[in-house]
C-alpha cells in the first residue's frame, strides 16, 4: 500500500470496515444457531470471508475503532427464527448492494498494488450470498406467493362481505357478523375475527369500514414485504396493484350493497 493515502478512501474504509465486522458477527451468530450442518458451514464462509474484507479496510483505517452492533445482530437472529433463513439472507443482501455501491465509488482511490485483492473481494461479495441461497430450500419459500394471493383474496373477500353488507343492513354489528360467518366458512376464523372487531367497537360506519380495510392493508403490506424480499421483486408495485385492488373492491361492494338495499327495502338498520 502507498504511504499517502487518499483522506476520503479512508474515511470510506473506516466505514467499510465497520461495516464488514458488523456483517461478520451476524453471519458466525447466525452460523451458530444454525442446525442444518449444510447451511452451518456456508454461513462460517461467508463470516470468514467478511472477515477478510474487514482486514482489506483495515489497512487504510487502522486506528478506527469497530463493534458487533449487538442489537442489530440480535434482531437478524430473531427475524431468522421467525421468518426463516432464507428471508434473512435476502433481508442482508440488499445490505450487501448498498455497501457493493460504495466500493464501486471509492475503486478508483485504491492503489493499484492493491487493486487485485479489491477487486477479489468484490467478485466474493458479489457471490458468496447468492451461492448460498441457492442451497437453501425452505418449504415456506416454495410457496410463499400462492400464501401471499391467498391472504390477498381472502382480505378482499372479508372487506367486500363487510362493505357490501354495511350498504345493505345499514349496522355494523350485523356487517361485523357477516364477515365472521364468511371468515368461519373459509376456515380464517382468527384473520375475520381481526376484521370484523371494529364492527362490534363503534356504531359508525365509515369508522368501522376505514379501520377493517387499515388491518387488512396492513396484513398484505407485511405478506408482500416478505414475498418480495425473497422473490427480488419491488415491493411498492406490488403492494399498490393489491391494496388497489382491495379498496377498488370494497367501494364497488358498498355501493352495490347500498344500492341493493333501497331496491329491495329490507327493513334492517337504522
Amino acid at each position: 500500500m502507498q504511504e499517502t493515502v487518499n483522506p476520503e478512501l479512508v474515511k470510506l474504509a473506516a466505514e467499510s470496515a465497520q461495516d464488514e465486522y458488523a456483517d461478520r458477527s451476524v453471519y458466525l451468530a447466525l452460523a451458530r444457531r444454525e442446525k442444518n450442518p449444510t447451511f452451518k458451514k456456508a454461513l462460517e464462509n461467508i463470516g470468514n470471508g467478511e472477515q477478510s474484507h474487514y482486514e482489506f479496510w483495515k489497512t487504510y483505517a487502522p486506528d478506527s475503532r469497530v463493534s458487533a452492533k449487538r442489537l442489530r445482530m440480535y434482531v437478524i437472529v430473531l427475524l431468522r427464527l421467525i421468518l426463516g433463513l432464507t428471508f434473512t439472507l435476502k433481508l442482508l443482501e440488499r445490505h450487501e448492494g448498498k455497501l457493493h455501491e460504495r466500493y464501486k465509488r471509492i475503486a478508483e482511490s485504491i492503489p493499484p498494488a492493491d487493486m487485485a485483492r479489491f477487486q477479489a473481494m468484490m467478485d466474493s461479495e458479489e457471490s458468496q450470498e447468492d451461492l448460498l441461497i441457492g442451497e437453501i430450500k425452505e418449504n415456506r419459500v416454495k410457496y410463499m406467493s400462492f400464501i401471499v394471493l391467498g391472504l390477498a383474496d381472502a382480505v378482499v373477500e372479508i372487506s367486500g362481505i363487510h362493505a357490501g353488507s354495511l350498504g345493505i343492513y345499514g349496522k355494523t354489528e350485523l356487517a361485523g357478523l357477516a364477515g365472521i360467518i364468511a371468515g368461519l366458512a373459509a376456515s380464517i376464523a382468527m384473520a375475520s375475527a381481526a376484521y370484523a372487531h371494529p364492527y362490534f367497537l363503534t356504531w359508525n360506519m365509515a369508522g368501522a369500514l376505514g379501520t377493517s380495510l387499515v388491518i387488512g392493508v396492513v396484513l398484505v403490506a407485511a405478506m408482500t414485504f416478505y414475498d418480495t424480499v425473497i422473490s427480488g421483486r419491488h415491493f411498492m408495485r406490488q403492494f399498490a396493484e393489491i391494496a388497489g385492488i382491495i379498496l377498488a373492491a370494497s367501494l364497488a361492494l358498498f355501493i352495490i350493497g347500498t344500492v341493493v338495499g333501497q331496491v329491495l327495502g329490507i327493513p334492517i338498520g337504522g
